[in-house]
């Protein structure tokens, strides 16, 4: 063989060895590795970092706070969080919650427009900011249909409300006095009892006759009519477009300021918890009922589960003006001194994160900070 045949057949070889190698750095061919993405969020290493380690979030295990039941439940929420890890905490009464955040054991909260109102109050507009809606609708008056048939037949009977001064109580006072009926807001007493309840107690009153009906949001109201009880009336049929808050989401102005990125994360992961329980209303009732098992216990049967969660309307948009209106009775009904809202409403992130998925904006009804 020639030095210049075996010179060729040496490269040849060459090319031949080094082929395999060339098609596997490329990709191509049986022997290459497609690279597997890492999951999102798979290692506090790989998640993004935030401003906090971790976030305080205060719910009630109650499908009035469905966003905050499916948003854990799901994941949703924490996916925005990245390697900011939650404490979740759950309330059974607004003041204890609104107590956790003054006291700086909670940072972000789901409750009720009356104690978000009395809590921003008490502190002279110093320590909460409402910073997005959650939920509207929701309560019921249920009545024992042998005694009470009509709305004018409630005069004279005794008609629970969850708390003095909670946000079912004030609602049911005011339609109280537009009946052209007087009650006495710190006893209950006049022409209707109001009998303050806690709502664990009030299915075990109503089928024991102690009271002839309540004012109550869900899922009692379904539990009443489970044991026998009448849906009277919808608070939803009371209000203008059917909808007032009965949720908010609420901040410690100090977490606020100090961890907008945190706040703001939050926002988007409600935001996209919504419209995941729009978009899924039986997987997300599914969802939520498994939280509460979680939470409680013991989840919610069929026929109170599926009535409930039906007259609830899971919402970004935190209706300002209905939660005015509310305050507004409140003065009325002697229960609370006529606040100053301004400055309870920093709809600033929301919007951002809303706008930035696409959707509208929403109003403060002119109770932002000036």
């Amino acid at each position: 063989m020639s030095a210049a045949r075996s010179l060729t057949a040496l490269r040849a070889i060459a090319v031949t060895a080094a082929l395999p190698l060339l098609l596997t750095a490329c990709g191509y061919g049986s022997e290459a590795k497609k690279e597997e993405p890492k999951a999102a969020g798979a290692t506090a290493e790989d998640a993004k970092k935030l401003s906090a380690s971790e976030v305080r979030i205060g719910y009630f295990p109650n499908l009035t706070h469905a966003t905050a039941l499916v948003g854990l439940q799901e994941g949703l929420i924490a996916k925005e969080l990245g390697a900011t890890q939650i404490k979740p905490q759950t309330f059974n009464a607004g003041p204890s919650e609104i107590e956790a955040l003054n006291g700086g054991s909670l940072d972000i909260g789901f409750i009720g427009p009356s104690p978000s109102i009395n809590g921003y109050v008490k502190s002279k507009g110093s320590n909460l900011r409402i910073i997005s809606g959650s939920a509207s609708g929701g309560v019921k008056l249920v009545v024992n249909p042998d005694k009470i048939k009509t709305l004018d037949d409630l005069k004279g009977k005794k008609i629970a409300t969850p708390q003095k001064g909670n946000t079912q109580d004030v609602a049911f006072l005011n339609w109280i006095s537009e009946k052209g009926w007087t009650v006495d807001p710190e006893s209950g007493k006049g022409d209707v009892s109001v009998v303050r309840t806690d709502n664990k107690v009030t299915p075990d009153a109503f089928k024991q006759g102690s009271i002839d009906g309540a004012w109550v949001p869900e899922p009692t109201a379904s539990k009443l009519v489970s044991d026998g009880g009448s849906v009277l009336l919808d608070e939803t049929s009371l209000w203008p477009d059917k909808k007032f808050v009965i949720t908010n989401i609420i901040v410690s102005q100090k977490f606020l300021k100090e961890h907008a990125d945190v706040v703001e994360a939050v926002l988007r992961g409600t935001v996209k918890t919504n419209e995941w329980i729009n978009a899924n209303p039986d997987k997300a009732k599914a969802s939520a009922n498994a939280k509460l098992k979680a939470d409680s216990g013991k989840e919610l049967d069929a026929k109170v589960l599926d009535p409930a969660w039906q007259s609830i309307l899971v919402t970004d948009d935190p209706l300002a003006t209905t939660l005015k209106t509310e305050a507004d009775w409140a003065v009325k009904a002697k229960l609370l001194e006529k606040p100053d809202l301004t400055g309870i409403y920093d709809l600033t992130l929301l919007n951002k994160v809303l706008k930035a998925a696409g959707k509208p904006e929403v109003s403060d009804g002119g109770l932002a900070a000036k």
